[in-house]
Parts: structure tokens; C-alpha cells; sequence
């Protein structure tokens, strides 16, 4: 049922070409490597092999396709360490037709795609409490103009664009650019490997 309503949802999009679909994370990795999509739609409770599973070994591969967790709990810890081992995002199954087809067309196109409604708790599950600050990250940290870093901040505080422009009086735009540059100087992928290493800097 969950595949047939993706397929409905996704395949009248004129710039979506829907190539294969998988009943479990076993044949997924096989229907992916002939295929080779450019963006997997992963559950991340399946038979056989889990998403969380699936997740970690297309990222080992070379050249793997941008990964996009769909999970039906919005606290769901298997989330999270997906989006630790490198997924691209992650989306509840109930999201709304518009904003999945937008969240795919961003993955396809490098952007995170995390599920608004849930953020903020991946994000305080991921950091946790503050612990102590370690050189590595504040080096890392220490790459960022101080306009960026007060936008990594709030990140790591779990709020959304329009927050962080409304808190320290930018425009949605310049929040948008400015995380696109924080992901390219911290090298990561997500918001909330963002806010690990604010918290392992010691700045939460």
C-alpha cells in the first residue's frame, strides 16, 4: 500500500522517472544496483533488512544514490542514526503530497529534506545534554564567519528558517545561503550533524 501511494504521489511528476520499487531492503540493494537511481526513497522498518541496514551499505559504495528515510514515528531513534550514517533526510509517511515531491526534488539536488514537524526533536535527541568541548570541533567551528555561526547556533537549538531570521533579524534567503556555507565548511549534510558539532564544541 505505502508503495502504491508513493508511485501515485510521485509518478505524475513530469520530472520524476520512477524506475523500480523493492518489497525489502534485500532486493532493494539489488534493484539499485541495476537500476541506479539517483535518489532511493527508503522505510525504515522493512523485512529481511531494515532501512537503517540498507542506508549503511548503499553509503558505502561508491557513487550511492541520495537516500530519503520515510518512517512513521516522528521519535523514532532508528531515524536518527540513519541520518547519522549518512542519509540525506527523512520525511513521516503522512507528509503531505507537495511537500514529498519537494523533498525529493531537494535530495535529488544535494539539499537535506528533514520533516519540519520533527526536527527539533531529532535534533535535541542527537545533541543531547552539553558535555565537554573538544578541540576538533571548535577548530572545525572555528571556519565560520561569526554571522554563521550564530545561524549554526540556532540550528543546534533545533529552530526553523523562519525562526532563526525572525531572531537575528535576516531574511529567509540569507538564512538558507548561510547554512548552504555552513554545510560546505563543516562538511556535512544535514542539520543535525550541524548541531553535534556545536554541541562538541561546547556551545550549546
Amino acid at each position: 500500500m505505502v508503495r502504491t501511494g508513493l508511485r501515485l504521489i510521485l509518478g505524475g511528476e513530469a520530472d520524476f522517472d520512477i524506475v523500480g520499487e523493492a518489497e525489502d531492503g534485500l532486493r532493494a540493494m539489488d534493484v539499485i544496483s541495476d537500476l541506479r537511481p539517483d535518489v532511493v526513497l527508503l522505510d525504515i522498518r522493512m523485512p529481511n533488512q531494515d532501512g537503517l541496514t540498507t542506508t549503511e551499505l548503499l553509503r558505502a559504495q561508491p557513487g550511492p544514490p541520495r537516500i530519503l528515510v520515510l518512517t512513521t514515528f516522528d521519535a523514532d531513534d532508528m531515524v536518527l542514526r540513519a541520518l547519522r550514517l549518512g542519509a540525506d533526510g527523512f520525511l513521516l509517511k503522512d507528509t503531505p503530497p507537495p511537500r514529498m515531491i519537494e523533498a525529493v526534488r531537494a535530495v535529488a539536488k544535494g539539499e537535506p529534506a528533514l520533516s519540519p514537524s520533527v526536527t527539533r526533536q531529532v535534533i535535541a535527541a542527537a545533541t543531547g545534554g552539553p558535555g565537554p568541548a573538544l578541540p576538533a570541533a571548535r577548530e572545525e567551528l572555528g571556519r565560520l564567519t561569526e554571522r554563521e555561526l550564530e545561524v549554526a547556533v540556532e540550528v543546534a537549538h533545533g529552530r526553523s528558517n523562519a525562526e532563526i531570521a525572525e531572531r537575528l533579524y535576516m531574511s529567509v534567503a540569507t538564512v538558507k545561503a548561510n547554512i548552504t556555507r555552513i554545510f560546505a565548511k563543516l562538511g556535512t549534510d544535514n542539520r543535525v550533524q550541524v548541531a553535534m558539532k556545536v554541541r562538541d564544541a561546547g556551545l550549546l
